[in-house]
């Protein structure tokens, strides 16, 4: 591990204060070390990945989402420090930070495996390929009007329902935009699939889980308004002309880098089940 990138979300680290505490701890507790700094992972290439052994994510859960999409198919472990709101998918907060650096220094830490998925869209001849760690959404517009899908296990139809629209999910992605949708939450590293609708018209149509081999194919089959496909949250595009989407695992995995002492179950108590910011407010 002598090859450490820092990919920073320039929006939380404006003047560079935590990137230089985090550079001068790598510095003083590995030796020989080289570090490379990326802006939100811009220009970052397959030369530069080559170069590097690990990436250190250095914002929110969201910075670890891009990250994810960006590094892990050149087999790079991430290492998430938290410096946004909710930090779920973060190895580390900033207040652990000194702690943090000097266990990875000692190896301290395991590498977690978690599935990623892969999003293939057709667009005549055109073929377009995305990755996402968390989830594919296909939703409709601002308009009111649903939508109606059909859907398929590795060719085999399995229900076809209105509303509006679906999550495909990974287990990383169980405790995100899916749970609200009344998903259900999934061990991570788990290699399995969820769909759940979005607002379904049936009360019947609940969440499907599967095994992550097989391949979902959503199809669209009424379409009366602009349809948007989402990658983790952050990226969208709209596939109104697209009727057929097929969503699998990916080739790779997210490796994601867990210090010693990390406990999934404590953060997911704290952060996600226990959370109760949302409802705090001023009394009147």
């Amino acid at each position: 591990m002598k090859n450490i990138g820092i990919n920073i979300n320039i929006s939380k680290d404006k003047d560079r204060t935590i990137t230089r505490e985090i550079a001068d701890l790598i510095v003083e507790n590995i030796k020989n070390v080289k570090i490379k700094i990326f802006d939100d992972l811009r220009n970052f290439n397959q030369e530069d990945a080559k170069k590097i052994d690990i990436m250190i994510s250095l914002g929110g859960d969201g910075t670890i989402l891009s990250t994810a999409r960006r590094v892990c198919k050149y087999n790079i472990p991430i290492l998430g420090i938290n410096l946004g709101h909710l930090g779920f998918l973060a190895s580390a907060e900033l207040s652990e930070l000194k702690e943090c650096i000097i266990k990875l220094s000692k190896s301290e830490y395991e590498i977690e495996e978690r599935i990623m998925l892969q999003c293939k869209i057709k667009r005549n001849e055109d073929e377009k390929i995305y990755y996402a760690l968390n989830e594919v959404v296909i939703s409709k517009g601002t308009l009111a009007r649903i939508l109606e899908y059909s859907i398929k296990v590795d060719g085999k139809f399995y229900t076809k329902f209105m509303s509006d629209g679906i999550i495909v999910s990974t287990p990383t992605g169980s405790t995100a935009y899916s749970l609200s949708a009344g998903g259900p939450i999934i061990s991570p590293t788990l290699n399995l699939i969820s769909i759940t609708p979005i607002c379904p018209l049936s009360l019947g149509v609940r969440t499907m889980v599967i095994d992550s081999k097989n391949e979902v194919n959503v199809v669209l089959n009424k379409v009366y308004q602009p349809v948007y496909l989402t990658l983790d949250g952050q990226d969208s595009q709209q596939i109104s002309n697209i009727h057929k989407v097929y969503i699998k695992e990916a080739p790779f995995k997210c490796k994601i880098i867990r210090i010693k002492g990390y406990d999934y179950f404590k953060i997911l108590r704290k952060k996600i089940i226990s959370r109760t910011i949302e409802c705090e407010g001023d009394e009147e």
